[in-house]
């Protein structure tokens, strides 16, 4: 049986860098051949950083993680911590750190639920929504400015490449998780 040959820019993950760069900030020596892992890992640290100092500069007292865990609140609340967490990609003791530190700041309350006492469900406060909402006003011209690069041609292609990457790494983990 032969190996499955190796897609172009994929081989080797992570490790395999195509040459000789490194993770590094300047997009100028990135080889045309870095693996896409490689090349994903990058610009999401990168972009992790931008994130953050979007949420400095909004002048939110949360963090990047605690501004995710809002997001998921304002669209669905009143969840359980551990159905946050699996919309969210985290691990429920991930998320109770976050969730600690949002009831702190007055952003969220825990609620025992109405039917069953025992179960305890997450809501945003008003003045979690109104950070939130501080948080958008504050960083969508950042955000505006940081895909200016991407023409209106591209932005359909890139938009559609991430959904399929969401996907794909949604099923991964639900697989690696055996669901």
């Amino acid at each position: 049986m032969q190996p499955d040959k190796p897609q172009p820019g994929v081989a080797g993950g992570m490790c395999d860098m195509g040459g000789p760069w490194e993770l590094r900030d300047d997009a100028p020596d990135i080889p045309a051949d870095a693996s896409l892992p490689a090349l994903i890992v990058t610009a999401t640290r990168l972009m992790g950083a931008y994130f953050g100092g979007t949420v400095r500069a909004a002048g939110v007292r949360m963090s990047p993680a605690g501004l995710g865990v809002l997001r998921v609140l304002l669209a669905h609340d009143g969840l359980k911590a551990s159905e946050v967490a699996a919309r969210g990609g985290s691990t429920p003791g991930t998320l109770t750190a976050v969730v600690n530190s949002l009831e702190r700041e007055g952003y969220v309350e825990r609620r025992p639920d109405a039917k069953d006492r025992r179960v305890v469900r997450l809501h945003v406060t008003e003045q979690g929504a109104r950070a939130c909402q501080t948080y958008t006003d504050s960083a969508a011209p950042k955000w505006r400015e940081a895909f200016a690069f991407l023409s209106e041609e591209d932005e359909p292609v890139v938009r559609r490449f991430f959904a399929d990457m969401i996907e794909q790494f949604g099923t991964l983990i639900e697989k690696e998780r055996g669901k």
